[in-house]
């Protein structure tokens, strides 16, 4: 119904039992990674190293996890020769097992991330079956002993023009494949930055995997003079059990957009940031041993009042702030449950039910980000909504487009 996400990938029409039942696979803005993660050669220092010193790999650096960018809708890549300074000429020039045995924890090391390969950049690199291009992300934020090595790096690259596009709200101006890109890059660096220090003992932790897993070793070398032992570290809970790592981590969230038991009105609530008459669908974080279906109900009640029956997943969407999951739904309130109570949870400043007909006058006309003017040719006082880029648009759009009363094709 709405102008949809270009570059976005959807499944090309078959006639699949599921396609016939449930209509096409539905891609959200900040999903589509375009890069094949090959997250079983993360562990592979060959192959880590090989893709890190190639000269047709690509690095996406991260500064107060704000991308380097061209411009708002493209991303800048930069070569291995810009980010030296502070990674070294071959960052993975040890392997995994040698960088836990010498581990010191009074030195300190960048974070470097791989991303995956686009295969179908055809750049020359090549190991075993796969090729492609690599890519990486660095986190290049001046701060700690490497302050001084990260802001030279910094200067030098925003001297070659590239700026680095502010991530204090969310980024929604870059083109879909690359928005996909720096979701996986934000949200990982964000994870690492969040864990230098072991949950079970305290000590410092060290990235490994190609930045996805942390782990914390049984000896370090602080202090210890030069061609002495290691220190043995204080007995810790996570080298008991499975295995000695911490991983990152996805917060599940759920957001719905809730249509009244006669199918004519949808439920929308607004915050106290909002700008004037802007609504969007309710959302909330799943709890522990709490289903999707039973979070959508109980988040809709606390926050509106509302009675939720019925439960259908729509399609989920990956939001980088920092590590969250969205996963949509679409509800229909029970017929003696849509009277608004919003004294439970006082997150909502307001909320109502929409006639579904002036929630599709706002998807063509009203639909804007929260640090946006209303677009042209928006009447003063009419309903706004969030951008085609957020999930929740997407889920009001298919009310509108026909979800609950036929799959199509």
């Amino acid at each position: 119904m709405a102008t949809a996400i270009p570059d976005l990938p959807i499944l090309a029409t078959d006639d699949s039992m599921l396609s016939r039942k449930f209509g096409r696979e539905v891609a959200n803005y900040f999903s589509g990674n375009p890069l094949n993660r090959l997250s079983f050669l993360r562990a592979d220092h060959a192959f880590l190293s090989s893709a890190f010193t190639h000269p047709s790999t690509s690095f996406l650096l991260l500064e107060n996890s704000s991308p380097s960018v061209k411009n708002p809708s493209s991303l800048a890549y930069l070569a291995k020769s810009d980010i030296e300074p502070l990674t070294g000429a071959d960052f993975f020039e040890k392997t995994e097992e040698e960088w836990v045995k010498n581990f010191n924890s009074s030195i300190a090391r960048p974070v470097v991330l791989f991303l995956g390969l686009d295969e179908k950049q055809k750049s020359g690199f090549e190991y075993k079956e796969y090729k492609g291009t690599p890519y990486f992300a660095i986190d290049v934020t001046p701060k700690g002993a490497l302050a001084d090595k990260a802001k030279s790096v910094v200067e030098a690259v925003k001297a070659k023009g590239i700026t680095f596009l502010p991530g204090a709200r969310p980024l929604l101006t870059l083109n879909a494949p690359e928005a996909a890109i720096y979701a996986q890059a934000r949200s990982l660096l964000d994870w690492n930055a969040r864990n230098p220090f072991c949950a079970g003992c305290g000590s410092k932790t060290l990235s490994v995997n190609g930045g996805m897993k942390r782990v914390c070793t049984p000896t370090d070398l602080a202090g210890v003079p030069e061609g002495g032992a290691p220190k043995e570290r204080e007995d810790c809970p996570t080298r008991h059990g499975v295995s000695n790592l911490c991983f990152p981590r996805t917060d599940p969230t759920m957001i719905v957009a809730v249509v009244s038991a006669d199918g004519t009105k949808m439920l929308l609530g607004r915050q106290k940031r909002y700008p004037p008459y802007w609504y969007s669908t309710l959302a909330g974080f799943l709890e522990p041993a709490e289903s999707i279906e039973e979070a959508v109900r109980r988040e809709v009640w606390e926050e509106s009042g509302v009675t939720v029956g019925r439960v259908v997943i729509h399609s989920s969407q990956p939001w980088p702030y920092p590590a969250n999951l969205m996963i949509g739904a679409i509800a229909q309130a029970t017929p003696d449950g849509e009277t608004i109570d919003l004294g439970n949870d006082p997150e909502l400043e307001a909320a109502k039910w929409f006639p579904l007909e002036e929630v599709k006058t706002a998807l063509l006309q009203g639909v804007s980000g929260l640090g946006e003017p209303a677009p042209a040719g928006y009447k003063e006082g009419a309903l706004r909504l969030p951008p085609q880029t957020a999930i929740a648009n997407r889920l009001m759009d298919a009310v509108i487009g026909g979800f609950l009363t036929a799959a199509k094709i």
